[in-house]
């Protein structure tokens, strides 16, 4: 009996301990105190920071070790960025400051010869989003000798503006910027939703009408290509083969929180613009967006216990390293929301509270039991097993976005704003449409006769060393050339015997010989398949011809306001009235390394 006593009180003991150890790890978030959201977020940022190794001796600011792309990078600097903004700790400041400036390459407009061979639109409208967010935010301006964050958002709305390809699907940005990467044939919503959401907030931002324009053609592309349905749920994409007919279904939680925020600042621009009409046009985009936004990726019975989760991957445990950290983005963008759409405060920080409650209770992974998964909702507060860059930004993004309302608007040219910027930034960036401008100079006269030259050089030293070879040294001038002679007469004779060269040619041997026979692949792509294989985009190498679109020049010249205030009480607010053109662009479906 004692012996049974004394089993049992050890095993009790035992799953006392390991339930203490459970608890101990889970954060005790309470979402209505500013320094419980701050205690909690200190601690998954430093979880976050754990993973990035770009301030360390020998390796490269900005770059995220692998497996995880470029793109995310920028995406994990804005993260540092939002951490400041909410907490007032500067402690990773210097480690945002130096990514974001490390990786502008030459021309100052995110295009970095590291990553320019397979970048993306999408890939470098996420750092145009994150200085976008610097310069609204006032984060510590960049030395002197460095472009301002106003001008690197500028310089990547410039180039992308300059990439917009009216050929196919009468307009929209392609997924991918050159034509030897996978996707180039692809048009996405994330690379309209990064073009779109720059340029609303530029517009705000600066207040020129040129960039409100952009914002309002490409919603209306978005609209027109069917990309953004009737109940504002917004798609994938579509490939320019089929004329951006055949939609990918897919539906992810950036795209909507790139356009939800874009929406919201174009609220403001027109309120600060004094547009009524365009007002109420954006305020219903807003909310049409916020209602799909709710309807899909929140996870409850309503409003008051809905919690956060991506529905394309999340439920069938299908998420990519990229899809890992959707969930950030949509927490940021829809917090932000609330500063230029205050009438969705209450809706948005009552989904935010709950997934950030939610978020926190899940986060006991790891050695440190703090780190946290991917799944939210639905799972009892069970950590599932996975951790990671995305994985530990979106709890931390979700948990500091109810800090929100405490929060300082976000600034302007006219309240406040600091940045310096230039808009003609980028313009001088020949590779932002052709890649060989990039890394080769125009060809002049000079290097044509450069050129002829060593081509005579050249076949001068073949010449003389093809005589070297057949000269023999004991024989005289003399019997070295009729040697020459000789043979080629010999192996002319020979050729004439075997063919039947000697042989007139007739009418009824014309044409025969070796046929022409041309194969000509006309390929248009595959199709991104009903579902995905292993979670992820099947695609394919592809070889076509580069566009020949030339730089649209003066993408920042003065324009009229073309804004035109609607006087009619039943008005369709999808498609704008005040559009300069059909434009239209497609989004992304998810990031994929090349092969090889």
């Amino acid at each position: 009996m004692w012996l049974w006593h004394s089993w049992r009180n050890a095993i009790c003991m035992a799953a006392s301990v390991l339930m203490a150890s459970s608890v101990l790890g889970a954060y005790n978030l309470d979402v209505q105190s500013q320094d419980s959201i701050k205690d909690v977020a200190k601690q998954m940022a430093q979880d976050l920071v754990s993973f990035y190794d770009g301030n360390e001796p020998g390796q490269t600011p900005g770059l995220l070790p692998q497996p995880y792309y470029w793109w995310e990078g920028g995406a994990f600097m804005g993260a540092l960025i939002d951490y400041w903004y909410y907490t007032g700790d500067t402690t990773y400041n210097d480690i945002a400051q130096a990514g974001l400036l490390a990786q502008v390459g030459p021309y100052n407009d995110y295009m970095p010869p590291n990553q320019t061979l397979t970048e993306g639109n999408d890939d470098q409208g996420f750092w145009g989003m994150a200085v976008m967010t610097a310069a609204e935010y006032k984060f510590q301006d960049p030395p002197s000798d460095q472009p301002g964050w106003l001008a690197l958002a500028q310089a990547v709305f410039n180039t992308q503006a300059a990439r917009w390809d009216q050929e196919h699907c009468n307009g929209g940005l392609r997924w991918q910027i050159f034509t030897w990467n996978n996707g180039f044939n692809y048009k996405n919503s994330i690379s309209q939703a990064c073009f779109f959401n720059v340029a609303a907030r530029l517009a705000l931002y600066t207040g020129n009408t040129t960039y409100a324009d952009w914002a309002v053609r490409t919603w209306d592309w978005m609209v027109n290509v069917k990309f953004i349905d009737d109940n504002y749920r917004i798609y994938d994409g579509a490939h320019i083969d089929d004329n951006c007919t055949t939609i990918t279904p897919y539906e992810f939680s950036y795209n909507v929180g790139a356009f939800l925020l874009g929406s919201a600042a174009m609220v403001e621009y027109s309120n600060k613009s004094k547009q009524a009409g365009d007002v109420d046009m954006w305020r219903e985009r807003v909310d049409g967006i916020l209602n799909s936004t709710e309807n899909i990726f929140f996870y409850g019975n309503d409003t008051s216990n809905r919690v956060m989760i991506e529905i394309a991957c999340e439920p069938v445990n299908l998420c990519d390293t990229d899809q890992l950290s959707f969930k950030a983005y949509l927490s940021r963008w829809m917090a932000a929301t609330t500063k230029w759409a205050p009438w969705t405060f209450d809706r948005i920080k009552t989904l935010l509270g709950n997934s950030a409650m939610a978020a926190a209770k899940q986060c006991t992974g790891g050695d440190n039991k703090r780190m946290c998964g991917m799944k939210w909702a639905n799972n009892s507060g069970a950590w599932d097993g996975t951790t990671g860059i995305g994985q530990q930004m979106a709890a931390m993004e979700v948990v500091l976005a109810n800090m929100i309302e405490q929060s300082e608007a976000p600034v302007t040219n006219s309240s406040g704003g600091t940045s310096v910027g230039n808009p003609s930034a980028g313009g001088s960036d020949e590779g932002r449409v052709n890649p060989e401008g990039r890394y080769y100079k125009p060809v002049t006269a000079g290097h044509r006769a450069a050129a002829v030259i060593v081509t005579i050089v050249l076949i001068f030293t073949l010449l003389t060393a093809v005589v070297f070879m057949v000269t023999d040294e004991t024989r005289s001038i003399a019997d070295n050339w009729a040697s020459f002679r000789s043979t080629f007469t010999s192996s002319s004779a020979l050729a004439a015997a075997v063919t039947g060269s000697n042989k007139k040619p007739t009418m009824d041997d014309k044409g025969k010989g070796v046929a022409m026979d041309r194969s000509s692949s006309t390929e248009t792509g595959e199709k991104i398949p009903a579902a995905y294989a292993n979670g992820k985009l099947q695609k394919r190498p592809e070889s076509m011809q580069r566009l020949g679109q030339r730089p649209v020049s003066g993408v920042l010249s003065p324009m009229s306001d073309t804004t035109a205030t609607s006087t009619t009480t039943n008005r369709d607010y999808r498609v704008s009235t005040n559009s300069t053109g059909p434009g239209q662009r497609a989004s992304v479906l998810k990031k994929q390394k090349p092969e090889g």
